[in-house]
């Protein structure tokens, strides 16, 4: 069964464990890591001798049930690439003496990001192999790609780095499966607002507030409604989202559901408030600000709405392989 709170506290001692060689470092998802070394002292260490010293620490300090893959490279595509060759506990590096070699033993589709449709995309071009994608001229690629990529494969099999960009967050949000359903509103009351409460504590803790909110229903009719709506200003507390929820959903029809799915978009950083003349704003951020500090500490849903006790067996926590800002906001 699902346990968040070891992938947590396996996460963050991983963490805890390569902070120890370099600060420069990135969360891919939860079992997954990019390490830069550039200009630390471990560097100079040799890079296999830091692999080696991770995976014993590894071993020792979280358990010797974990096995991980280490892969050494220039960038990190040839890096994750590296880390695939020998899974589930291997330590191999791709440089530029062995970078042919070692291409001469994949296939197109041990390239992350070669699906079955690129693959028949390069064949169309005459590019069958590993090798002969590395050969092939930007004007090639071009050609079988049709796109953008065929630079970006071109500039990533050379050892250059081009993914390292990060993507702001557009949205945070939550769905559930009800087991059963009579189709009617007060069923779906606590569980959207259990989802609401999860959805607001993650929206806060990442530094966001939303100005958007949307709804979506999918019945066991196999019919699906939804309906979003924008706000000239942002929304903050996990209640006031709620009450606009359920404003949507006074408009859905009264029919047995299946799943219910929130979502705030329209995502702006919690650092702009704009105050209002009738409310005092600042007191209402700080107040929900206190109540994230007492239920961070002292366990999720410890100061919860009474509605919210309807929903206590449902709508179990989750943690996304690439949720690592959920991670971190409990840490």
């Amino acid at each position: 069964p699902s346990d968040p709170n070891k992938y947590r506290q396996v996460h963050l001692a991983f963490r805890k464990i390569l902070a120890d060689y370099t600060h420069d470092f990135y969360p891919k998802s939860i079992d997954e890591f990019v390490l830069h070394f550039k200009n630390y002292h471990t560097f100079d260490y040799g890079l296999k001798n830091v692999g080696r010293e991770i995976k014993k620490r590894i071993r020792s300090e979280i358990g010797d049930y974990l096995t991980v893959s280490i892969g050494i490279a220039p960038n990190r595509f040839l890096a994750k690439t590296a880390s695939n060759l020998k899974k589930p506990n291997g330590l191999e590096e791709i440089n530029k003496k062995n970078f042919l070699d070692v291409y001469a033993h994949l296939n197109l589709t041990d390239l992350h990001g070669i699906n079955l449709k690129n693959e028949a995309r390069l064949r169309s071009a005459h590019i069958h192999s590993v090798i002969d994608l590395y050969y092939a001229t930007p004007q090639k690629l071009k050609i079988a790609f049709q796109s953008v990529l065929a630079d970006y494969w071109h500039t990533r099999l050379r050892g250059y780095e081009i993914d390292n960009l990060e993507f702001t967050r557009k949205s945070f949000g939550n769905s559930y499966s009800l087991p059963h359903s009579t189709g009617t509103k007060e069923e779906i009351f606590p569980i959207l607002q259990k989802l609401v409460e999860k959805t607001g504590l993650r929206l806060r803790s990442n530094g966001y507030k939303t100005t958007g909110v949307h709804l979506a229903l999918r019945y066991r009719d196999h019919t699906f409604w939804h309906k979003g709506k924008s706000f000239k200003k942002s929304l903050f507390g996990s209640l006031e989202i709620y009450r606009e929820m359920i404003k949507l959903l006074h408009e859905a029809p009264l029919k047995p559901v299946h799943t219910i799915h929130e979502t705030c978009f329209g995502l702006v950083s919690n650092k702009e408030t704009q105050l209002e003349l009738f409310e005092d704003v600042i007191q209402k951020e700080n107040l929900v600000d206190y109540l994230d500090q007492i239920n961070s500490r002292w366990g999720n849903f410890v100061i919860t709405p009474a509605r919210m006790l309807l929903a206590k067996n449902k709508v179990p926590e989750r943690i996304a392989f690439g949720g690592i800002g959920e991670l971190l906001s409990n840490e």
